[in-house]
């Protein structure tokens, strides 16, 4: 079943561009660059069990919280670098086959809030499980919005300020809030530069000083969306392009400089504020496909899901020259 899984989503991937898988090959791959150096794989993963990291939320102690799409699963990784799976989400009665665009559940984006609660997302397909999902410490999950079944929820950010979770999705292309006590999701911004042109669009979020920024994986394209000053969505500024393949991504604690996770070249790119971007790892230093980063410290943590590559999701660490502290 895992085969069949990963050939759909090696399938789906492979429509972003086949200048994306090219970029990846032998020979035109780079090592290491600056500002990131002693790159190192921490932690692999075990394809035949599903475990595909599709995002990641820190802890103060240094552990990262994982979804594993293909598995339904949230998992721990310890500091060490040791797996325990924190919950498995029940599988729709279709088996997932009516997801859009992918044809498997799976679960998607995942944050952290200051008292260890889990949020995270699930897409399926189905009317009753595809959603916002709360895992507090020692409890089960519980969804705590349902999203529709249309679509695929995937980014998932957290404004503690306002205790708000905004969650994009890719299929449908826009960008909704829900409370963290959960109920009725609302639109907050279906904003066309968020649709996507064939695959997926609409995909990673962040929140930072006043706005959400939001990647769209089929226009390789970084977003700016104010959020006014009565909640609603400001006009959409286009912040970077080109960057072909563009998943998840961080700020690396200097301006709006980001690193940004390229999932089809199996790349990780620095792009400037000026939307100038050079690339800083490659598959030669262990990339497979890359689907997620976060930063504590100097510490870049970069996540890999081999949806293309079909080999080692694993886990990168780097050292971020001049980091930020989380």
């Amino acid at each position: 079943m895992f085969r069949n899984t990963l050939s759909k989503t090696a399938a789906a991937a492979a429509v972003l561009t086949a200048a994306a898988v090219v970029a990846a090959t032998p020979g035109i791959a780079s090592a290491v660059s600056a500002p990131l150096s002693c790159a190192r794989i921490a932690a692999h993963f075990d394809l035949a069990r599903h475990q595909t990291p599709e995002n990641v939320a820190l802890a103060p102690d240094g552990s990262a919280y994982v979804t594993f799409a293909a598995a339904r699963q949230v998992a721990r990784i310890t500091p060490g670098g040791s797996t325990r799976v924190l919950a498995t989400l029940p599988a729709p009665a279709d088996g997932g086959i009516h997801t859009p665009v992918l044809g498997f559940a799976l679960t998607t984006g995942i944050v952290r809030a200051h008292d260890g609660t889990l949020y995270f997302l699930y897409a399926t397909g189905t009317d009753d499980l595809t959603g916002l999902w709360r895992l507090r410490p020692g409890d089960t999950p519980q969804r705590i919005a349902a999203l529709p079944a249309a679509g695929l929820p995937n980014g998932l950010a957290l404004d503690p300020r306002t205790r708000t979770l905004y969650v994009t999705d890719s299929v449908l292309g826009t960008v909704t809030s829900v409370p963290t006590t959960g109920g009725a999701p609302r639109t907050w911004s279906a904003a066309p530069e968020l649709a996507s042109s064939g695959f997926l669009g609409a995909n990673g979020l962040k929140i930072r000083n006043g706005a959400l920024w939001v990647t769209n994986l089929d226009r390789g394209t970084v977003l700016r969306i104010p959020v006014r000053r009565d909640g609603r969505a400001g006009p959409v500024q286009t912040r970077a392009t080109g960057l072909a393949g563009i998943d998840d991504f961080a700020f690396t604690g200097h301006g709006d400089q980001i690193l940004a996770a390229l999932n089809g070249p199996g790349e990780v790119a620095l792009v400037q504020p000026d939307g100038t971007h050079s690339v800083v790892l490659t598959a030669a230093d262990g990339l497979q496909n890359p689907t997620s980063i976060a930063l504590r410290g100097d510490t870049a943590y970069v996540l890999s899901a081999g949806y293309v590559t079909a080999k080692d999701p694993n886990l990168l660490l780097a050292h971020l020259h001049g980091g930020r502290t989380v």
